[in-house]
Order: C-alpha cells, then sequence, then structure tokens
C-alpha cells in the first residue's frame, strides 16, 4: 500500500482479476472500438464526397463523428492495453493527457449537439431565412467556437484536478482517469478551484441544455401545425433522432457526476460510464445513418457504385 501511494502515477480498476475474463473484456472493447471507428469513419468520407450532403446539418454531423471517433480514442485503447497486459498502471503524463481530452471532447460533445439543435430551429421554424443564418461563414465560426471551448474547458478541468496534492493509495477505481475518483485520493481540503471549475461548466451545460429544450419546443410547436402528415413525419424523422442522443448523453453523464462516488467499486459504476463514455460513439452513427434517407442513399452509392454524384446544392460549409 505504501508503494502504490508514493509511485509517481496512477492503478486503474480491471473489470475482472480472472485472467480469461481480462482477455473476453479487451476482445469486446476492441470489437466495440474498430466497429465506431468504422462507422465514424464512413460518415466523415460520405457527407465530405457526396455532394448532395453539403449542408449544414450534414457538416454539423461530419464534426459530430470526428468528436465521437477522438472522444472513445481517450479511454478505451488504454483499457485494451491494461487488460491485455494484466496491468493498470497509467503514468501521472498519461493521466492528465487524459482528463484534458475527455473533459475537453465532453464539453465539444455538449457545445455541437446545442449547435446542432439550433440549426434544426433554423430550418424548420425560420425556413426562409435558414440560408441567411446557416451560411458557411457561420457554420465554420460556429465549429471554431465549439472547438476552441473544449479545449478551453479541459485546461481549466486539468489545472483545477492537478493542482491538488495526492496523498492516499493512488487506486482509480475507474478503467480511465475519472476527475471524481481522482479527487477522492486527495488529503486535502484545496477544492475551491475544482469547485470553481464545475460551478462554472455546470452554468454553461445548463444554459445550452436550456437552450436546447427551448429549441426543441418551438420545433415541435411548428410541427404540429404542418398540415401534411408526410411533411412531419420527415420533421419528426431529422429531430428525434438528435434530441434521442442528446438526452442519452446528459442524463448518463450528469448522474455519473452527481451521484457520491464510493470506496468499494461496483459493476454498476463501470457499466454507467461505460454509457457515456462508449455507447454514444458507437450509437450516434447507428441513429444518424439508419434514419436518415439522404444518409442511407449515399451509402448506398458508395457500396454499389463506388463513386458520388457531383450535383451542386444550395450550400458548401465543407
Amino acid at each position: 500500500m505504501a508503494n502504490v501511494t508514493t509511485m509517481s502515477g496512477f492503478l486503474l480498476m480491471v473489470f475482472s482479476n480472472n485472467r480469461e475474463l481480462q482477455i473476453l473484456h479487451a476482445l469486446l472493447f476492441l470489437l466495440i472500438y474498430l466497429l465506431t471507428l468504422a462507422e465514424n469513419l464512413l460518415i466523415i468520407a460520405i457527407t465530405t464526397l457526396d455532394q448532395h450532403l453539403q449542408t449544414p446539418m450534414y457538416y454539423f454531423l461530419k464534426h459530430l463523428s470526428l468528436l465521437d471517433l477522438s472522444f472513445i480514442s481517450v479511454t478505451v485503447p488504454q483499457s485494451i492495453d491494461n487488460s491485455l497486459t494484466g496491468n493498470g498502471y497509467i503514468a501521472h503524463g498519461q493521466c492528465m493527457l487524459q482528463v484534458f481530452f475527455f473533459t475537453a471532447l465532453a464539453w465539444v460533445e455538449v457545445a455541437i449537439l446545442t449547435v446542432m439543435s439550433y440549426d434544426r430551429y433554423a430550418a424548420i421554424c425560420l425556413p426562409l431565412h435558414y440560408e441567411d443564418i446557416m451560411d458557411p461563414r457561420a457554420c465554420k465560426r460556429a465549429m471554431i467556437a465549439v472547438w476552441l471551448s473544449g479545449g478551453i474547458s479541459g485546461i481549466l478541468h486539468t489545472a483545477a484536478t492537478f493542482s491538488i496534492t495526492f496523498c492516499k493509495a493512488k487506486i482509480i477505481h475507474q478503467f480511465f482517469c475519472d476527475i471524481p475518483q481522482l479527487l477522492k485520493l486527495s488529503c486535502s481540503s484545496d477544492y475551491l478551484g475544482m469547485i470553481g471549475v464545475a460551478a462554472f461548466m455546470t452554468m454553461l451545460a445548463f444554459i445550452c441544455f436550456v437552450s436546447i429544450v427551448l429549441s426543441y419546443a418551438h420545433i415541435f410547436s411548428t410541427v404540429l401545425r404542418i398540415p401534411s402528415a408526410k411533411g412531419r413525419s420527415k420533421a419528426f424523422s431529422t429531430c428525434l433522432p438528435h434530441l434521442f442522443v442528446v438526452s442519452f448523453f446528459l442524463s448518463t453523464g450528469i448522474f455519473e457526476f452527481l451521484k457520491p462516488t464510493s470506496d468499494s467499486p461496483t459493476a454498476s459504476d463501470i457499466i454507467i460510464s461505460i454509457f457515456y463514455t462508449v455507447v454514444p460513439p458507437i450509437l450516434n452513427p447507428m441513429i444518424y445513418s439508419l434514419r436518415n434517407e439522404d444518409m442511407k442513399g449515399a451509402l448506398r452509392k458508395l457500396l454499389l457504385r463506388g463513386e458520388f454524384t457531383r450535383k451542386k446544392t444550395f450550400l458548401s460549409c465543407g
């Protein structure tokens, strides 16, 4: 225990002490990781090459796919390596990088989902002004702001987390460097920095949440007034998948960070963390691709003919 306390890095919790189960976990995570990479890279390729998909909605979807393959790459490869080697050790610098990228990309996800909700609001509620509101420059400026804000979030969380002194046994009851678990390793009460950062980011997340709720309140109010059943169905088909993604990501993430941390890890803790770290990156492409006729049509063209049409559309944010 003294060695664990004084070592420079940390020990991440393994899923099982049974060697066969460790190998099984590594193989399952590897399969999920490769499938997620393939799905998101395919969406990035389709939305980049097919000229029919050069619209703001697919521009943001492309960035969401880039985010998802980056987000899952922060935690899953390290967990796979730990299971294969049977060693949960992670260096101090690696843990800092993991905290930085995890918090940065988590915020980017919230911000992108907020921008996408506003895009759907403008498309459905303000169709006559949509091209002016979501012009290419506005799209690019929005994404620059989203990624920069993610970097700021990562810097703030990392600086606040690693400014405290770790004096307890450096065992993290998670398969990645989780901030609540890291804070439990501190023997000091110097949490003012972390509390300030958490309060600030929570306020921003709440603003994003309210914006999403208001956007969809206006969207559903407008959709229900559409006289055509086909028109209502088409509007709902593009909005409901996005609303599901928002609800799933925010609900699991909020539950994980608001629930009290436990000194004795349970299987439910790991399952909940998987829900907001591993499931969204693999689920997002399935939701957007399987329910979207344009995406399915572009995928069929790619698979059947191996080429994309070059017909120009009214807008290109790429």
